[in-house]
């Protein structure tokens, strides 16, 4: 009866609760179990087995730039980076509350490292997160435009909980991505959370946007609101190989 049972599980695709039964049996230990906890137990692994693929399936869907986490991030005070704040946006109630989060900081400050230690986060607690760079997702969606596929990737899009959108404003915006800008925006304004990483302070993204009128309305949806980190310091990776030179 117990093979038959396995052997249905699997069928099943009952991954978690396969493997518990076999440890029960194979240590004999359901016999001292009721009915009751027998049950519980089973659907216990089974849930656990299942977030924990989701959660792998939703982290490996985000393609983060970095696998970062919370605990890496350094908190030098020279940094400028507030661990209460930081440990608050892990915490995720921004995302809950549809807001944004803007990271601006020089090159090498661990803007992107950030963001994605926040998006891992969201993963861990259940939100779906996309991390894109900004010039490769305005080209995709550009080609998109072109052979017709740009519903199919503005939807993909939306559906994210989080969208981490790094190296914001590198190269002035043309017509088209200016355009493909706004109908992101517009489509996440108060019902989704984004993360923009920038080098530029967020005082001139305006000028980097361009075309005035286009520019407010993206700002206005993306800015206002928004809670806000500017790291501070020298390059993180020109320490590391400084710190690598001298040893």
């Amino acid at each position: 009866m117990n093979e038959e049972t396995l052997s249905k599980m699997k069928k099943m695709r009952l991954h978690g609760m396969h493997s518990n039964f076999c440890t029960l049996l194979q240590s004999n230990t359901s016999e001292h179990l009721t009915a009751d906890e027998l049950i519980a137990q089973l659907i216990q692994s089974e849930w656990d087995d299942r977030r924990h693929r989701s959660i792998e399936r939703g982290t490996k869907n985000a393609r983060f730039r970095y696998s970062a986490n919370i605990e890496q991030i350094d908190f030098a005070s020279t940094r400028g980076i507030d661990k209460n704040q930081v440990h608050r946006l892990a915490e995720c109630a921004f995302i809950k509350q549809k807001e944004n989060l803007l990271i601006t900081g020089p090159t090498g400050t661990g803007k992107s490292f950030l963001a994605s230690a926040i998006g891992q986060q969201s993963c861990l607690i259940g939100f779906k997160v996309l991390y894109a760079s900004c010039s490769k997702l305005f080209a995709q969606l550009k080609m998109s435009k072109a052979d017709g596929s740009s519903l199919s990737e503005f939807v993909k899009i939306e559906k994210q909980d989080l969208l981490i959108l790094d190296d914001f404003g590198l190269q002035p915006f043309d017509a088209q991505s200016r355009s493909l800008l706004m109908e992101i925006i517009e489509d996440r304004h108060g019902k989704k959370s984004t993360i923009v990483t920038s080098q530029l302070p967020v005082s001139e993204w305006h000028d980097v946007i361009g075309e005035s009128t286009v520019a407010d309305a993206i700002l206005d949806r993306l800015v206002h609101g928004a809670h806000r980190i500017e790291l501070k310091g020298e390059s993180l990776r020109k320490l590391s190989n400084n710190q690598i030179e001298k040893v």
